[in-house]
């Protein structure tokens, strides 16, 4: 169906007003909402993407007091962006965010661009991400489209189309163009956004409670439970890995920084490698693994865990062995010898973080 045919006979203005109206009495009151700062709004659209409100407020408040602005981030060295980011997890959220706010600095004298082609075209800058801060910062009517928008709008419309597809999100930022409110798209845009995740949620919507229910057709029609229509599923591929806990006479661990493309890029953690069978001689292939990767000589011990981390597309399951080092191998730039205290200073990604505390309870 077209823009036009969907939207024929929507009361567009009632629509606005009762979603605006009930965003200004009711909206969270959230940290990054206090003021319409282009970075800050910036800074907590790229922390939210994926992740749930409850989660981002203290990082969001603590990265926002060590980068306070944009030049901040901008001039910080990358293992302390790293290590605030820590824990957040999608780490080329956050190195695509301070190669964009770099440009910025650069190229338009520290001030976030507020036409919708000189955003778009920032690193890790998309449609969503763009829109919410033109519209949020800058007051302009961009459409902001995630999947609350589309599960939203899919049941007020009855838009059937797949959301997993490109061409709906398309036709979602045409809708929202059609119904957003010229006067205050900041509210409308973040009044959705709010629906979204107070009211109209993906299992159990209170409908009963929504300031909109006049205007949605899927409630009249009692097929609010039916929509969104999302038909693709990520297949997601396990991969076996064996880790260890190192430790030399000293009493350091050994850690190494990951390369700098690539999943976690730039994060530190234990060594590890993937293994083929699980359980087939996994303390010889790290004991070969260390001596040919660092030159390091070591006795592995008994698994002592098994810890699970899940990515988007990616699980990993870690055998975790501990270790005694004979030898501390060659010198390198991205390998360490550092005690627990000492591991403070590095970011690591969820699932070494996770090994950390298991270092600490059996040191």
């Amino acid at each position: 169906m077209s823009v036009a045919e969907i939207t024929a006979s929507f009361p567009i203005e009632a629509f606005r007003e009762d979603l605006i109206s009930w965003y200004k009495d009711n909206k969270r009151d959230l940290p990054w909402r206090k003021d319409q700062d282009p970075y800050k709004v910036w800074v907590s659209e790229i922390m939210l993407q994926q992740t749930r409100v409850d989660t981002v407020i203290p990082y969001f408040q603590r990265f926002l007091a060590q980068f306070p602005t944009l030049e901040h981030l901008a001039q910080a060295e990358e293992e302390k962006v790293l290590k605030a980011w820590e824990g957040l997890g999608y780490y080329s959220r956050v190195r695509n965010l301070q190669t964009a706010v770099k440009e910025v600095s650069t190229s338009y004298g520290g001030q976030v661009p507020s036409s919708p082609e000189k955003i778009s075209k920032l690193k890790g800058v998309g449609p969503y991400t763009a829109g919410a801060i033109l519209s949020i910062a800058y007051g302009i009517p961009e459409p902001a489209v995630d999947g609350n928008v589309m599960r939203v709008l899919s049941r007020i419309l009855i838009v059937e189309d797949d959301i997993a597809k490109a061409k709906t999100r398309v036709l979602f930022e045409t809708l929202v163009r059609e119904l957003i409110s010229k006067e205050d798209p900041s509210s409308f845009n973040q009044a959705l956004m709010e629906l979204g995740a107070l009211i109209c949620t993906p299992q159990s919507p209170a409908c009963l409670l929504c300031p909109v229910q006049a205007h949605c057709r899927a409630f009249e029609q009692g097929r609010q439970k039916e929509l969104p229509v999302k038909v693709k599923k990520i297949k997601v591929k396990t991969v076996d890995l064996a880790a260890v806990l190192l430790r030399n006479q000293e009493g350091r661990y050994l850690i190494h920084r990951r390369p700098s493309e690539g999943l976690l890029a730039n994060l530190w953690e234990f060594p590890n490698l993937p293994v083929r069978y699980r359980g087939k001689d996994e303390e010889q292939t790290l004991v070969s693994f260390l001596e040919s990767e660092w030159e390091v000589e070591a006795t592995i011990g008994e698994a002592i865990s098994r810890i699970s981390h899940i990515f988007s597309h990616l699980k990993w399951d870690i055998q975790l062995f501990t270790g005694y080092a004979h030898t501390k191998g060659r010198e390198q730039e991205d390998l360490r010898w550092v005690t627990l205290s000492e591991m403070e200073q590095y970011p690591f990604s969820v699932s070494h973080q996770k090994i950390i505390k298991l270092a600490k309870e059996v040191e």
